[in-house]
């Protein structure tokens, strides 16, 4: 079996946004009976939160739509990630540019926008709801669905066509 297709979700602090992308996609892969073929992970542009749980609003949010975050901590994103992920999925143009200067030339093809992956959106960024409401953290969720029910179609795709 060829190894697998490894994903790294990063935001800034890795306690909002992209531990809840890594756990809806986790989630999907192990759905669809996948998860030996597709690895995730999430890590963060700064570290503010390393070794943190991921914010208590993030993980209730998550909760209701029966997603656990409860055992995902924070890390920082380094330059070695972009060697051993397939992919390297930014949250927002702001995480794009903090990652820029650690990513190696032959690996940028792999740094892209997670929301590439949501069809049917206008949407281009995955909002930081740290400073915001709840209802913020729903449509962060929302957006994180959409782009991950995308991005496993991409993957399946892509397994299919390495048999």
């Amino acid at each position: 079996m060829a190894d697998p297709i490894r994903v790294l979700f990063v935001c800034t602090g890795n306690i909002c946004r992209s531990p809840t992308a890594e756990a809806v996609l986790m989630q999907r892969v192990a759905a669809a009976g996948l998860a030996d073929r597709i690895k995730v992970d999430s890590a963060g542009t700064h570290d503010f939160h390393v070794g943190d749980a991921p914010d208590p609003r993030a993980q209730e949010t998550a909760a209701r739509r029966g997603y656990d975050l409860s055992k995902l901590r924070g890390r920082q994103v380094i330059r070695r990630d972009f060697v051993e992920f397939d992919y390297v999925l930014a949250m927002d143009h702001a995480n794009v540019r903090a990652l820029t200067p650690l990513c190696p030339a032959e690996h940028a093809r792999k740094l892209r926008l997670i929301m590439e992956f949501a069809r049917g959106s206008t949407e281009r960024e995955v909002p930081d709801p740290y400073y915001g409401a709840s209802q913020d953290f729903d449509w962060v969720l929302d957006l994180l669905e959409a782009a991950t029910d995308g991005l496993l179609e991409h993957l399946r795709a892509q397994l299919d066509s390495s048999r």
